[in-house]
């Protein structure tokens, strides 16, 4: 039988209605694609990297570019008391410049910065690490509420991101799935506190994609519209 998350999987309890700053743009779906990386990156900037095993949303391993206090650390800000913002850059951020200026030229407040590493998983293996992320712990109400982007930096055309919004019961509603493709320089912004998410990675090979941390509000907004593919 197919794994089901159930009303006790640790997401159903992060909150999902709070008084924090939101993007229009997010709105409808909790997530929008962007036009493909407008840069080059060259593999070296995630190969030379110094990865830690965390475990994710499958079989991955992490390295962190940005993080709370700048020191090559997983986990959750909120362990040095912390919301996901305001972060300090790593040892990893000197080997990645081309990744490291992307990020900083979005100009918006950032937290966790990093490069994930994910083995093959098909669809079913993925359903089990389906969740919902918990970025605003400790985000004062009335800030902006923390999403996160993605940048796919090797080329997986046949893989994708699988996101669900909630039911009435608060699992994954299958009616609202989407799938977004991972080619090489697939770029989009997620609402993963609210939207359940997981990589379907059906490659031979692993993936690997850089995840930012960004505070909604103005900067942000004006980035993402800067960003938008160009309607033909």
């Amino acid at each position: 039988m197919t794994f089901w998350p159930t009303r006790d999987h640790w997401s159903v309890a992060i909150p999902l209605h709070t008084d924090h700053v939101r993007l229009p743009v997010l709105a409808d779906t909790g997530f929008v694609q962007l036009a493909p990386m407008p840069v080059e990156v060259p593999a070296t900037e995630w190969e030379s990297l110094e990865y830690m095993d965390w475990k994710s949303g499958g079989d991955t391993n992490f390295a962190p570019l940005a993080s709370a206090d700048g020191e090559l650390d997983c986990r959750g800000f909120w362990d040095k008391g912390k919301t996901d913002k305001d972060a300090l850059w790593t040892s990893n951020a000197a080997k990645a410049p081309t990744l490291r200026d992307y990020v900083a030229g979005v100009g918006a407040n950032f937290g966790r910065v990093r490069i994930i590493k994910l083995e093959p998983q098909d669809r079913e293996a993925a359903m089990r690490s389906i969740h919902r992320d918990d970025n605003n712990r400790f985000n004062p109400e009335g800030e902006g509420w923390v999403v996160r982007s993605w940048v796919e930096l090797t080329d997986n055309p046949d893989s994708y991101m699988l996101l669900m919004d909630n039911g009435p019961d608060g699992l994954p509603d299958p009616a609202t799935e989407r799938r977004v493709p991972l080619p090489r320089g697939a770029r989009f912004v997620v609402d993963t506190q609210r939207l359940w998410h997981v990589v379907v990675h059906n490659g031979t090979a692993p993936r690997y994609a850089l995840i930012t941390s960004f505070e909604s509000g103005p900067a942000l907004e004006r980035w993402i519209d800067s960003q938008l593919p160009v309607a033909v």
